[in-house]
C-alpha cells in the first residue's frame, strides 16, 4: 500500500458516521437500507459516505436484485 492509499483509508476512518458503518457490517453483509435505518440522514447521504468507504478499498457494494448489500472485504 501506497501513501495515497494510506490516506484515503484515514480521510474514511477520519469521520465517525464512516466509523459506525463498518461497525455495522463488520458482522457480514448487509442491505443499505438496513444501514440506513441507523442514522439520521438521507439515501444520498449514506451513498457518499458508502463511496467514501469503496474508494478507499474498505469497502464492496454487490448489487442483488433491487438491493444493494453491503460487506467488508
Amino acid at each position: 500500500m501506497d501513501y495515497e492509499s494510506y490516506a484515503a483509508v484515514m480521510k474514511a476512518l477520519s469521520d465517525p458516521k464512516r466509523v459506525k458503518i463498518l461497525d455495522i457490517i463488520s458482522c457480514g453483509e448487509l442491505c443499505a437500507c438496513d444501514i440506513l435505518e441507523q442514522f439520521d440522514f438521507t439515501q444520498p447521504t449514506l451513498s457518499h459516505h458508502i463511496k467514501v468507504l469503496v474508494n478507499a478499498g474498505l469497502v464492496n457494494v454487490e448489487k442483488k436484485r433491487n438491493m444493494a448489500p453491503l460487506f467488508i472485504e
